[in-house]
């Protein structure tokens, strides 16, 4: 169990599109805005979690025209929300950047999120806790990763709302938002170069 629980641990910590947007609406929006975004982001990577133990995830990328859109529309997506983070409290008038995207937008994300199908397929699949019962084991495991990956990610977001409380000047304040939403962007380069 120790062995899976510091796999849970590595592959969590590890910056993705959940942790740096995270991180980044904490930086953008503040601390009301945050919770609400890590609250759409773990009822995301929980039903994500049971797309892949349920087999429907397999199924759906088993299709290689399938996986291609939907790696598509999840860079897409994530460029959009990696905008709205750099964009915030400016006055570029295509782009509502300050509404603080919500449970909706993080259910979303975690939705396209190629990590969370890449963790979870890992998790619940690639390893064994000694359970008699797979439903025993499946059960366990759901515990042990929301144990780890709720307290990173208030993490992830406490260093982005200590960005904020800076009160930072209005120019270094934009800086760190566009740093926030290039680290995403760089996120999305990583999974176009991997696929």
């Amino acid at each position: 169990m120790l062995i899976f629980a510091s796999a849970v641990f590595l592959l969590i910590i590890t910056p993705g599109p959940g942790v740096m947007s995270t991180a980044g609406v904490g930086a953008a929006f503040g601390a009301h805005a945050g919770y609400r975004y890590v609250v759409g982001l773990c009822l995301g990577t929980n039903l994500v979690a049971l797309a892949v133990v349920s087999g429907i995830a397999g199924a759906v990328v088993a299709n290689p025209g399938i996986r291609q859109v939907l790696t598509i529309i999840s860079m897409a997506y994530i460029t959009w929300l990696a905008l709205r983070v750099a964009l915030v409290g400016t006055q570029i008038d295509f782009m509502p950047s300050q509404r603080a995207p919500g449970i909706r937008a993080a259910l979303l994300l975690q939705a396209l999120n190629p990590k969370a199908y890449v963790v979870n397929t890992t998790l619940f699949a690639g390893f064994s806790l000694g359970q008699t019962s797979w439903l025993a084991e499946t059960l366990i495991k759901f515990l042990i990763v929301n144990a780890i990956w709720i307290p990173i990610h208030l993490l992830w977001l406490g260093a982005g709302i200590a960005l904020k409380t800076l009160n930072l000047s209005p120019r270094r304040q934009r800086a760190v938002n566009i740093a926030m939403a290039l680290a995403l962007l760089g996120v999305v380069a990583l999974a176009a170069l991997s696929t």
